[in-house]
């Protein structure tokens, strides 16, 4: 017991610091910060133009507008997965826009696995992993749910539709 109590001691600290520390580059090159999302849970979703799940971001709009003020939702276009996100930040945008009307924030385009991985995906990773949910990044579309105080909730399976009870049931 005592080694259990130690092990979450410190992967407590290890995995310090707040998502609320976190800024990054949108697609149109201005900061989300994702201080101002104080109060509002975040979903945090890896995305690619041109995989399977890709047809989510319809989804992920309904899901977007529909808990407005309650929910933001941040795409992060990755391209670590089978090469489905070769576009710019400009295409990208304009793919996601004409496609699917995304209008909520997308950052650049980031690593989320490996080597390069951004900090906000190491940071929710380690989350994560201090959660005993494993490898949480597996493919395009996986999910992270953090509270209204920033604390990672959940996280949710590529194929997990936005608009599952799975998710729903956070949100209600």
């Amino acid at each position: 017991m005592k080694t259990f109590l130690l092990t979450l001691l410190i992967s407590a600290t290890l995995t310090g610091g707040s998502i609320y520390e976190y800024k990054v580059t949108g697609l149109d090159g201005t900061d989300i910060d994702f201080a101002k999302f104080k109060g509002q849970k975040i979903m945090v979703v890896n995305t690619a133009s041109y995989c399977g799940n890709t047809p989510q971001y319809k989804e992920l709009e309904a899901l977007y507008q529909k808990y407005k003020g309650k929910l933001v939702i941040i795409g992060f276009p990755a391209n670590n997965f089978g090469a489905q996100e070769p576009g710019s930040n400009k295409e990208i945008k304009e793919f996601c826009t004409k496609n699917f009307g995304v209008s909520f924030p997308m950052a650049e385009k980031v690593s989320v696995k490996g080597d390069d991985i951004a900090p906000i995906y190491k940071y929710l990773s380690e989350q994560a992993a201090a959660k005993g949910l494993a490898d949480p990044v597996k493919w395009n579309f996986g999910k992270f749910l953090l509270d209204e105080n920033g604390t990672l909730i959940a996280t949710f399976a590529p194929r997990t539709s936005p608009m599952s009870e799975e998710i729903l049931k956070w949100l209600n």
